[in-house]
């Protein structure tokens, strides 16, 4: 063996080429091939995540009419989106959702309360809050999107998904109820009902465009509470 080699020189340089290896050099062959596997998982994943949401937000096309059922799969109900790539036509409707109720008073009596704006408070929780919370936003909202698409004009259910959600809508509706303190001492909540005030958003004065200025108002029936909803359980 060579003095030269062997000698101290070639131990410091050896320690030279140890310190200058980091990251997935410095390990072991079996951990570098471990750790190519899981980059080129997650770098996968990620791809096929990035994909299905282009898919999901992006207009009707032949791989989202092939494959609907399974982007909607893959996105609902973590990843859902609630815009449009290229949207045509945005919403320009400002739409206020009510709720009264009626309670059987301590006395035996019967009592209709006001309306509660409920969009209203969910608009005041959500003005000059840098981060409001998914329920404030959504959650009322997307319950009265739900319940237009299941009933036609005459309130009648359309599909097999009507009943779910009269039944999601109402059990909001005792929840605020309750949150607001409709109910007296003593009172029971019987029956709860829905309105909807549409108005349309008015148009910038540049545009030349003419809207109604009418406010539409969309009356739903009465709803029975059942006694356990009522008391807070689930029917």
């Amino acid at each position: 063996m060579d003095a030269y080699d062997s000698g101290p020189g070639a131990r410091h340089g050896a320690a030279d080429d140890d310190a200058a290896r980091s990251g997935v050099a410095a390990l072991s062959p079996r951990y570098q091939v471990g750790a190519a596997v899981a980059l080129a998982v997650v770098a996968a994943v990620v791809s096929i995540h990035l994909g299905m949401t282009f898919l999901h937000v992006a207009p009707s096309n032949t791989v989202t009419k092939q494959h609907g059922d399974v982007i909607d799969d893959w996105i609902y109900p973590e990843f859902e989106q609630n815009w449009k790539l290229f949207a045509p036509n945005p919403l320009q409707q400002n739409i206020s959702v009510q709720v009264r109720a009626e309670l059987s008073t301590a006395d035996g009596g019967v009592r209709t309360t006001g309306w509660y704006d409920l969009s209203a408070e969910d608009g005041r929780a959500i003005d000059g809050n840098p981060l409001p919370s998914h329920t404030q936003q959504n959650e009322l909202r997307r319950a009265w999107d739900f319940y237009t698409a299941t009933h036609d004009s005459d309130d009648r259910a359309v599909g097999l998904r009507g009943a779910l959600s009269e039944t999601y809508l109402r059990r909001i509706a005792v929840l605020r109820l309750a949150r607001a303190g409709a109910a007296g001492a003593g009172d029971v909540l019987d029956q709860v009902q829905y309105r909807a005030r549409t108005s349309a958003v008015p148009p910038p004065d540049w545009s030349g465009e003419q809207v109604s200025d009418r406010t539409e108002v969309r009356e739903l029936p009465w709803w029975r509470v059942p006694a356990r909803e009522a008391d807070g359980g689930v029917a």
